[in-house]
């Protein structure tokens, strides 16, 4: 017997027609059922009453895990090739259905072509599939059952169990619970607490940042790859490769040591399976030549067996090894997958600092928030498009009291706190700047946490002055946050500025073309062309649209594609020494120097990588990506 059993906010179906002669006997009319557990049965040849009970007795502790006590059972043939004869499926579903009557139960008709519409929940248990034989349900390694999104590790079915107590902290160090807290100055702050409050991580419609992806030809979603892991066209691989570049360059100028690492991992390694235990998170499986690999959700793995290999001594602390991982794994909810915003493929930049106790580690905490809000600054993310969330457990506040306040106070506005009574994972304190969207969505850009397990976990060790071994303190820190959810906070800036009647634009750094030259007529092509080397000499993305469209159309589409600086080029440009500039953001046309025109986009660029056009110099050469 196969089960897909989906905890849904609702289920709609319509029996259509009978599909075979011994459909159920029903009349046909159009049913809406709400908060309830789905479970789409397969019923197999071979099946019997003792399957059927291990199924429901299954389903039932399932459901008693999630708090529901409404269930559908809705016959679905499609998940099996191998189906039991029709009377015997409708006779075990029957049967599994008057097993469960301490819920309130029904069974969807059987035998019958149906539409139906259905709308799942987004937490962590709310989708898994399970195959029941004589000797039980199919189960991973750690002895839960198989779930088509990814394995839940205990860790993760015990998360949505914490006691948690949310506050609102002031820069005066003052705190306030929640619901008695005024937001009425704090409107995205009060977002980011309802987000938190309800859990709920899927979306309802696609946010604004999925058509301008599109449109400007960044990324798009590949049909013929799993959920969540996307294309990008060459103006998004321009601009995530830049962001790339910058965020590595300023954690190796904070100390930061480059390493790589795997991107799988055998889920048997002791360490690992610990891990498990103690982190919430969903991962890919591969079995190969007798091992059951998982694909990396962080470059914890690779950097912590790393460091245990070294020899370290205190002088060497706080040591900093640093991972770009392209790519970082995870299993996320489908309903949650929408866009650049959350992915299950996904470019971390993870920086760990292994230190020798608490007051060291509090000390780069305070450099690294520093950091991370410099490296969003620096990326066109500012303090006021951002929320702070810190987390800690009761027993770290008490003890570090000041150093929470002083990280509130330097970011200036009041945060989102959430405050455990025990330890459940294995860091004691967390922040993360989170950007808040119009669609009432927060995502965690930045974030840094003290961990007071891995360093004992993985047997990472460092020697002090009397030669005697200790366990490091780790810190995780990101200074940025996803590569790619950094472009989704960008784009959803760009669609706000257009809806509030502002010009949507990328930083002059990372736009993939910087300058546009229109040639009038194709005798001042040779013009055009030394024009673009002598820009280009200065690294300055050039491109030239000798395409034979109209004067007008050409600027129209320099316009929409976000292109700051246009050049248009004709018998008086020529003949003139200074340039004649259209500034997208101003909308003038300025005459200006050379000289001058190269200062002031490097005013712009100052400190931030350079890369050569992605693309064709000549528009007339380019493909037209269809999107």
């Amino acid at each position: 017997m196969r089960v897909l059993q989906l905890h849904c906010d609702s289920i709609e179906y319509n029996p259509i027609k009978k599909e075979i002669k011994s459909a159920e006997e029903i009349t046909p009319e159009p049913k809406k059922i709400e908060e309830v557990v789905v479970c789409f049965v397969a019923i197999e040849s071979g099946d019997d009453s003792e399957i059927a009970q291990k199924a429901i007795a299954e389903i039932k502790t399932s459901m008693g895990k999630v708090g529901c006590k409404k269930l559908l059972l809705y016959p679905y043939a499609h998940l099996s090739s191998n189906l039991a004869s029709p009377s015997t499926a409708l006779s075990l579903l029957k049967e599994m259905e008057s097993s469960a009557s301490d819920l309130e139960v029904s069974h969807a008709p059987f035998g019958w072509t149906k539409s139906y519409n259905v709308k799942v929940k987004g937490h962590p248990l709310a989708e898994s599939s399970k195959v029941f034989t004589k000797e039980g349900p199919s189960h991973d390694h750690h002895g839960h059952s198989h779930d088509d999104e990814g394995q839940a590790s205990e860790a993760l079915k015990s998360e949505s169990k914490i006691k948690s107590f949310w506050y609102i902290m002031s820069p005066d160090g003052i705190m306030t619970e929640v619901d008695k807290f005024n937001f009425a100055k704090h409107q995205k702050l009060e977002v980011l607490a309802k987000y938190e409050a309800a859990k709920k991580r899927a979306v309802d419609e696609p946010p604004p940042h999925v058509k301008l992806m599109k449109k400007m030809a960044i990324a798009d979603y590949e049909p013929a790859s799993d959920s969540g892991n996307m294309r990008f066209y060459p103006n998004g691989r321009l601009i995530k490769s830049l962001l790339e570049r910058f965020v590595t360059d300023q954690v190796k100028e904070y100390g930061g040591l480059e390493v790589e690492t795997p991107i799988m991992y055998d889920s048997h390694h002791p360490s690992m399976e610990s891990y498990f235990n103690r982190f919430p998170a969903r991962q890919y499986n591969i079995n190969t030549e007798g091992k059951q690999l998982f694909l990396r959700f962080a470059a914890c793995f690779g950097q912590f067996l790393m460091a245990n290999d070294f020899q370290i001594s205190y002088k060497n602390m706080p040591m900093k090894l640093y991972e770009l991982t392209r790519y970082s794994f995870r299993r996320e909810q489908s309903g949650e997958l929408v866009g650049l915003r959350r992915l299950r493929a996904f470019t971390m930049p993870d920086c760990h600092a292994f230190c020798t106790d608490i007051p060291q580690a509090i000390d780069e905490f305070r450099k690294r928030f520093d950091l991370s809000q410099h490296v969003l600054k620096e990326v066109g993310i500012t303090e006021p498009d951002y929320e702070m969330a810190i987390r800690f457990t009761e027993e770290f506040y008490n003890e570090n009291k000041s150093h929470i306040e002083e990280l509130v106070k330097k970011m200036g506005k009041p945060v989102l706190v959430e405050m455990w009574k025990e330890r459940f994972f294995y860091f004691v304190l967390k922040w993360e700047f989170n950007y808040v969207d119009d669609m009432g969505k927060a995502s965690a850009l930045s974030t840094d946490q003290i961990d007071v397990e891995n360093g004992m976990r993985y047997g990472i060790k460092y020697f002090d002055e009397n030669n005697i071994p200790h366990h490091p303190i780790i810190l995780h820190n990101s200074p940025s946050g996803a590569i790619e959810r950094v472009i989704y906070a960008l784009l959803e800036k760009a669609a706000l500025d257009q809806k509030q009647g502002r010009k949507a634009h990328l930083p002059l750094w990372l736009a993939p073309t910087q300058v546009r030259i229109i040639p009038l007529k194709e005798e001042f092509y040779s013009h055009c062309e030394a024009l673009a080397d002598k820009l280009v000499s200065q690294e300055i993305r050039v491109d030239i649209d000798d395409r034979n469209e109209s004067v007008g159309k050409r600027i129209r589409e320099s316009e929409t594609e976000w292109i700051q600086y246009s050049l248009v080029i004709g018998e008086k440009e020529i003949g003139q020494p200074n340039l004649s500039v259209r500034d997208r953001k101003t909308g003038d046309v300025k005459e200006i120097s050379f000289d001058a025109f190269v200062e002031e986009i490097k005013s712009q660029t100052v400190g931030k990588p350079f890369t050569k056009l992605n693309m064709s110099r000549h528009l007339s050469k380019r493909p037209q990506i269809m999107v």
